[in-house]
């Protein structure tokens, strides 16, 4: 019978077994889903829910979409404790950071009123 990852990596000295952990824990702190975000802040969907003052059910459909507004995503995280940033990458060019809210308007008074001939 082959020999588990656990098993091989208990062969290696004590240093190798912390830089592997080091970099494991590095991975999973880079990329989760909801659900592994949630249950690595020991919550339950129905802590979710009740934070979010919805159903379990909602939380739970939540989890599972592979595409969904910002708002949605930005309230999830918040039942977490968190802040949702959101950063775009660009090959050539530094990364940057999108602002949360409407899109910056004109400082213009309002709209005059045209009467009617």
């Amino acid at each position: 019978m082959g020999r588990t990852l656990d098993e091989m990596i208990s062969t290696l000295p004590a240093v190798q077994q912390a830089a592997v952990a080091r970099r494991a824990a590095a991975l999973i702190d880079e990329e989760l889903s909801l659900r592994e975000l949630r249950k690595a802040l020991q919550l339950t969907q129905t802590d979710v829910a009740q934070r979010l003052k919805k159903g379990q059910e909602v939380v739970s459909r939540l989890e599972q979409r592979h595409d969904m507004m910002l708002s949605t995503l930005r309230g999830y995280v918040e039942s977490l404790g968190g802040k949702l940033e959101l950063v775009c990458r660009f090959e050539n060019r530094a990364a940057v950071r999108l602002k949360a809210g409407p899109a910056k308007t004109s400082k213009r008074s309002s709209p005059r009123r045209v009467a009617a001939a």
